[in-house]
C-alpha cells in the first residue's frame, strides 16, 4: 500500500510536524481548520485546507462527520490523528477505517483496549509489569473513592478512565477534597473526551514520571526506543521533557524497556505508542497507562535515536515493516521545553492574546516546532502550547548550557509565556542535579520550586473571529466565501482613505454567516463581555473579576449564598484548563454572569456583599 494524499485532523505545532513530514515523504498533506483557525500556519503550509464551519473543539477538530467529508471532499487516502482531539479514540478510527481510508495509528481494538485505563492495568498485570493497588473498575462515585482511600490511605489519583494529557486527572492528598476532585474529574473528563468514568490508584509520593517510547509493526515487531523524563509538570500538563532519562540504574532502565514491550506486544500494539510509569521516592515502580498516539516529547527521543517517529508512523501504517535497527543507538541527551501561553506570575494562568514578536532562537543542536507566528491570534478554545524548543547536546551538561543560550534568544511579545519559568529551571539546582541528586518530582512545581516570577503585563483578549464568511455565486452556484478579517481591515482602510467605507460587512464567526458585522464595522463584539451581555470590567469593592479570558464553566455557590473567604465560588474555564475562582472576602455572592457566558481577563463575574 502506497499513502498519497494525508488528511491531518489537528491544528497547531503537531499538524505543521506532520505537513512536513509528509511533504519530505512525497505525500500531499490536507489541512482543516476552525474559524479562528483560518490564517494559522498549519493551513498556510498544507497543499490543501478546508474549513470545518465552526469555533469550538466539539465542532470543529472533534466533529468525525465534518472530519470524513473533509477527506473525501480533498481525495486523501489516510488521516493521521497527531495527538490530542480524536487521536486516542477509537470509534473515529474504526470509522476512519470503514471509510476505505487509511488510518496512521494503532488499531481501534487496541486503542479501545488500552486507552481505558482499567483494562489496561489488567493487561499490565497479566504481563507482570509492576503496579500499585489501585479499583477494580470504574468508581461510581465518591463514596467509593473514600473507601479506597481508607483502606489504602493517601495520597490517591482519581484519572479519567478514557484519554490522557492529564485531562480529567486530580491527586488527593487530603479526605475532605475527595468529593470535590472526583466531581472535577467527571466533569473535566466529561468535556475533554465525552466520557467521564474514572478510577482511583494509590499515587506514590513526590513520583518520577518516566515514559518508553514504542513502536510496533504488522510484521510483528515491537521496537523500544528508549525512556524519557517528565517530571516538571504543573496540574498534571508537562512542561519539560527529556530524554533519555537521567539518573537511573540499568536495571530499572531495563525494568522499564521489558514491560513496555510486553505490554504492547500483548495487545498486539502498530504504531507509535507510549507506555508511562510512576518512579517513586522510595524506588517502586508502577505503570501509569499508554498513550496510543504520537506524544507532544517525542521530539526529544528523535534528537537522541535519529528516527523521525511520524516517518516511521507513516511507513507502518503503509504495511511495511519499520525501518529502525534491531539495536537502536542512542547518542547525546536532549531536552524539550514546551513554550505555553501561561503566566507563571500568575499561578499559569492561561492568556489568548495577539503574538506581536516571536523571535525563535537557533544554533547548533535547537530546534523549534511551532504553529505560531507574530500577527497571529492565540485563539481561548484550545490548548496554549504556542511552541516546542528542542535542544541536543553530547551530554546533560552540554544540553542545558545549549538550552541556558537558547531561551536567552527566545523572545515572545504580546501574550504571557512560561519562558521565565524555563530560564529559571534550567539554572534551579533540584533540576540541574550538579552533584547528581536529581530533586523534581511530578508537583515539585506546586510543592517546592520557590522562585518568584513577575506577572507579565496585561494581555488583551484575542478579538471576534478573525475570518469573515459572506455567500458568493459562481457559475450560478451559491458558494460561500471566506476571507481574514486582516485583509478586510486593509480594504476598509484603503477605502477610507478614498473618502469612503466598506458597508455591509459579512458576519464573522459562524458558518451561517451570522456574527459580528453588517454596519461595515470590522471590529466586532469580540471575546468577552461586549459578546456576552455580562457588564463592564470589574472595579469597586467586592467586585469579583476573571483572572483570565475564558469561559465562566460553571458557579460552585448558588446566587444569595453566604461564602466565606478562600472558599471555591466558580470554575472558569480556558484553553482546556480549569481554574477554581475564590472569594476574596466572607460576604453575600451575587451572580453578575450566568455559566457559559465568555469573559474578558478583568471582567466581572458577580460580587459579595459585605
Amino acid at each position: 500500500m502506497t499513502l498519497t494524499k494525508i488528511l491531518i485532523a489537528n491544528r497547531g505545532e503537531i499538524a505543521v510536524r506532520i505537513i512536513r513530514a509528509a511533504r519530505e515523504a512525497g505525500i500531499a498533506s490536507v489541512a482543516v481548520y476552525a474559524d479562528d483557525d483560518a490564517d494559522a500556519l498549519h493551513v498556510r503550509l498544507a497543499d490543501e485546507a478546508y474549513a470545518l464551519g465552526g469555533a469550538s473543539p466539539a465542532d470543529t477538530y472533534l466533529d468525525i462527520a465534518k472530519l470524513l467529508a473533509a477527506a473525501e471532499r480533498s481525495g486523501a487516502d489516510a488521516i493521521h490523528p497527531g495527538y490530542g482531539f480524536l487521536s486516542e479514540r477509537a470509534d473515529f478510527a474504526a470509522a476512519v477505517i470503514a471509510a476505505g481510508l487509511t488510518w496512521v495509528g494503532p488499531d481501534p481494538e487496541t486503542i479501545e483496549v488500552l486507552g481505558d485505563k482499567a483494562r489496561a492495568r489488567a493487561l499490565a498485570a497479566e504481563v507482570g509489569a509492576p503496579l500499585v493497588p489501585g479499583s477494580a473498575g470504574v468508581v461510581g462515585d465518591a463514596a467509593e473513592v473514600v473507601a479506597f482511600a481508607d483502606e489504602h490511605g493517601l495520597p490517591i489519583a482519581i484519572k479519567a478512565v478514557f484519554g490522557g494529557g492529564g485531562r480529567g486527572m486530580r491527586v488527593v492528598r487530603e479526605r475532605a477534597e475527595i468529593a470535590e476532585a472526583f466531581e472535577s474529574a467527571v466533569r473535566e473528563a466529561t468535556a475533554a473526551f465525552g466520557q467521564g468514568d474514572c478510577l482511583v490508584e494509590r499515587f506514590l509520593d513526590r513520583p518520577r514520571h518516566i515514559e518508553a517510547q514504542v513502536l510496533g509493526d504488522r510484521h510483528g515487531r515491537i521496537a523500544v526506543l528508549g525512556t524519557r523524563d517528565c517530571s516538571l509538570q504543573r496540574r498534571n500538563q508537562k512542561l519539560v521533557e527529556e530524554a533519555p532519562a537521567p539518573f537511573i540504574s540499568d536495571e530499572l532502565r531495563e525494568r522499564i524497556h521489558d514491560a513496555a514491550a510486553a505490554v504492547c506486544r500483548a495487545a498486539g500494539y502498530v504504531g507509535a505508542g507510549t507506555v508511562e510509569f510512576l518512579l517513586g521516592e522510595d524506588g517502586t515502580l508502577t505503570f501509569l497507562e499508554v498513550n496510543t498516539r504520537l506524544q507532544v516529547e517525542h521530539p526529544v527521543t528523535e534528537m537522541v535515536t535519529g528516527v523521525d517517529l511520524v516517518q516511521q508512523q507513516f511507513v507502518i501504517a503503509a504495511g511495511l515493516p519499520m525501518t529502525v535497527p534491531e539495536e537502536i543507538p542512542t547518542f547525546g541527551h536532549a531536552i524539550e521545553f514546551r513554550i505555553n501561553a501561561e503566566d507563571p506570575g500568575l499561578g499559569y494562568l492561561p492568556t489568548p492574546g495577539t503574538v506581536e514578536r516571536f523571535d525563535a532562537p537557533g544554533g547548533p543542536g535547537v530546534r523549534v516546532d511551532t504553529g505560531v507566528y507574530a500577527g497571529y491570534t492565540v485563539p481561548g478554545s484550545f490548548d496554549s502550547m504556542l511552541a516546542k524548543l528542542i535542544v541536543w547536546g553530547k551530554d546533560r551538561d552540554e544540553a542545558l548550557r545549549r538550552s541556558r543560550r537558547a531561551l536567552a534568544e527566545f523572545h515572545i511579545d504580546g501574550v504571557a509565556t512560561v519562558l521565565s519559568f524555563d530560564r529559571h529551571v534550567v539554572t534551579d539546582p533540584a533540576f540541574v542535579a550538579a552533584d547528581g541528586a536529581f530533586g523534581v518530582h511530578t508537583r515539585w512545581i506546586e510543592e517546592e520550586c520557590t522562585a518568584e516570577f513577575e506577572p507579565a503585563a496585561a494581555v488583551a483578549p484575542p478579538g471576534a473571529p478573525r475570518f469573515a464568511r459572506m455567500p458568493i455565486e459562481v457559475d450560478g452556484r451559491i458558494l460561500e466565501l471566506g476571507l481574514p478579517e486582516s485583509f478586510l481591515a486593509r480594504l476598509e482602510a484603503g477605502a477610507a482613505a478614498l473618502g469612503g467605507r466598506v458597508g455591509g460587512g459579512a458576519g464573522a464567526g459562524g458558518a451561517d454567516g451570522a456574527g459580528a458585522g453588517g454596519t461595515g464595522d470590522l471590529g466586532g463584539s469580540g471575546f468577552g463581555l461586549g459578546s456576552s451581555g455580562a457588564g463592564g470590567s470589574g472595579s469597586g469593592a467586592g467586585a469579583l473579576v476573571a483572572p483570565f479570558a475564558g469561559t465562566l464553566a460553571s458557579w460552585k455557590a448558588d446566587d444569595g449564598a453566604l461564602v466565606a473567604a478562600g472558599d471555591t465560588i466558580a470554575l472558569l474555564e480556558a484553553m482546556k484548563m480549569e481554574v477554581p475562582v475564590k472569594a476574596a472576602a466572607s460576604g453575600t455572592l451575587r451572580h453578575g454572569a450566568a455559566a457559559g457566558t465568555a469573559l474578558a481577563a478583568g471582567a466581572t463575574l458577580g460580587s459579595i456583599e459585605p
